[in-house]
């Protein structure tokens, strides 16, 4: 429906909203893409760096080997244990020599035998390892040096770094890895440094071993994440700009279309253009009248009669919602006090209300104003919860139903299943009844689905000692199956269209009085 009334801005203010409503999808997504690939970068990170520690103890573990085997030798002559150190470094795979000391003097090694020595037990973290820059046999390769004592008996196995390089240029390349040993670490370019530890800005993780005393240090360089977005999120950058031009042209509709709507429903509401309309509720075992539905129109001067759809939502953004029902209830109480005489004693009347109802104490007063209108006793007022906005418990939202509850007011969920929280409502509101929703209805004979659902419903509200209402009702197989079921009352086109105050007005008049239970 076309709005008419329109804003007063300046094109620049207009096309401002256009841009600014284009970007925010994109900008949201991007956020949302860019927190997503930082996330994934953290996992291959710690990933990597646990695979890398994995191979990494793995070596060590062939070094800890050959150490047990050749540590009892200790203090032999090296003439004697020298072809056993060879036969551990032809056997262990990455271990490149073999070296006995004894008293913290090196003595005999499997590259040259007879060797002499001073062992420093302080090189070695926590006594065990040690990443050597090189040593003078190979002076620009680094090693890393496992040691064992007993005693006076040590002994000292090397690991050539080019296995440790290949291991952290190879698992991952797009990861940048490092493993430290006490202050001092190599990188995959086989850079041994004690100066500080470099700092990755992306996804940098850090995995000591459980086993040896290091760690693998993992990340990524600067803008990794944009690429990884780019390269892993194609399709989904590509949404983003689509819906991104989807949102401005939108925008930019409905700019065209439409002006303020609070506007055009204050001018409304002014008018008295918003009237009810009045969808009987009948007993399922007599199809008698037990109350009415009370339902909001629009009857505007120049659209005509408007669909509640086309209006309720904005009523409900802009909070005209409030005096808009204020004004329903006022009419129809003007409009059914007159016909009391008509209406069974405990005639249902109900009306929908939403969660900016329940922000104020001020219902209680619509409520009781619209009772005074009538006998004591004589109509049951009803508040149907709809569920297009959730309602927070909250202190206000708790006595607001307990002084309904407390006047006669009883409080039932629209929709019964499809909106925000009907649980919750349930547990929170202290419920009289639950209107079944009519896509369930619907589905009665044509989706078992539903129908299981319906029937959970139905049985819930059993339990609960809860009073049922099914929406919806169309056909007579749609009726037949919720009368067996036990539900009470019945509303939908079967039984009546929603009336205009007139004919509804008629058609009390008409029908014979009844009796409510």
């Amino acid at each position: 429906m076309p709005l008419t009334l329109k804003l007063t801005r300046t094109w620049t203010d207009r096309y401002a909203l256009i841009v600014l409503s284009g970007l925010l999808p994109v900008v949201l997504g991007l956020f949302i893409l860019a927190w997503q690939a930082n996330r994934s970068l953290e996992l291959i990170a710690l990933h990597t760096s646990e695979e890398a520690a994995r191979q990494f103890d793995q070596m060590l573990d062939n070094a800890a080997l050959a150490a047990d085997v050749v540590l009892p030798l200790a203090g032999q002559e090296c003439a004697q244990v020298e072809l056993a150190l060879r036969d551990q470094v032809t056997r262990r795979p990455f271990v490149r020599s073999v070296n006995l000391a004894w008293d913290n003097k090196l003595y005999c090694t499997s590259l040259f035998g007879r060797f002499k020595e001073n062992v420093n037990p302080g090189d070695y973290t926590a006594g065990t390892l040690w990443l050597m820059p090189g040593n003078p046999v190979t002076p620009y390769e680094p090693l890393l040096v496992l040691r064992k004592q007993n005693g006076h008996q040590s002994v000292l196995v090397s690991l050539y770094g080019f296995h440790l390089v290949n291991v952290l240029g190879l698992i991952n390349p797009k990861t940048h890895l490092l493993i430290q040993v006490g202050n001092t670490w190599i990188d995959r370019y086989g850079l041994v440094s004690n100066a500080a530890l470099p700092e990755y800005p992306v996804a940098q993780v850090s995995h000591p071993s459980a086993q040896y005393p290091y760690r693998v240090v993992a990340g990524f360089s600067e803008g990794e994440i944009g690429r990884y977005a780019v390269v892993e999120y194609p399709v989904l950058m590509g949404l983003l700009v689509f819906l991104g031009l989807i949102s401005a042209g939108t925008v930019h509709w409905l700019q065209k279309r439409a002006s303020s709507p609070s506007h055009e429903l204050q001018r409304g509401l002014e008018a008295g253009e918003f009237i009810p309309y009045f969808q009987p509720i009948v007993r399922s075992d007599t199809q008698e009248w037990a109350g009415v539905e009370i339902l909001m129109r629009w009857q505007h001067p120049r659209e005509g009669l408007v669909r509640p759809d086309l209006f309720i939502p904005f009523a409900e953004h802009s909070g005209l919602i409030v005096p808009m029902t204020r004004s329903l209830m006022q009419q129809a109480a003007t409009l059914l006090s007159p016909q009391a005489a008509n209406l069974t004693q405990g005639f249902h009347i109900g009306f929908n209300i939403t969660a900016r109802h329940c922000q104020d104490l001020g219902l209680v007063d619509d409520c009781r104003a619209f009772l005074k209108a009538f006998a004591p006793g004589h109509i049951k007022l009803v508040l149907e919860l709809t569920e297009r906005e959730l309602i927070v418990p909250s202190d206000v939202t708790l006595q607001l139903f307990a002084e309904l509850h407390a006047i006669g007011v009883m409080i039932a969920i629209d929709d019964f299943g499809t909106g925000h929280s009907s649980l919750t409502y349930l547990r929170e509101f202290n419920v009289d009844y639950l209107k079944i929703d009519q896509s369930f209805v619907a589905m009665i004979g044509a989706d078992a689905l539903s129908k299981h659902i319906l029937d959970t419903i139905i049985e819930l509200s059993a339990k609960l000692e809860l009073g049922v209402v099914a929406e919806g009702i169309e056909t007579e197989e749609q009726r037949d199956y919720l009368t067996s079921r036990g539900v009470e009352f019945l509303q939908g086109y079967l039984f009546s269209r929603p009336l205009p105050p007139e004919q509804f007005i008629k058609s009390v008049q008409a029908r014979p009085q009844q009796t409510m239970n």
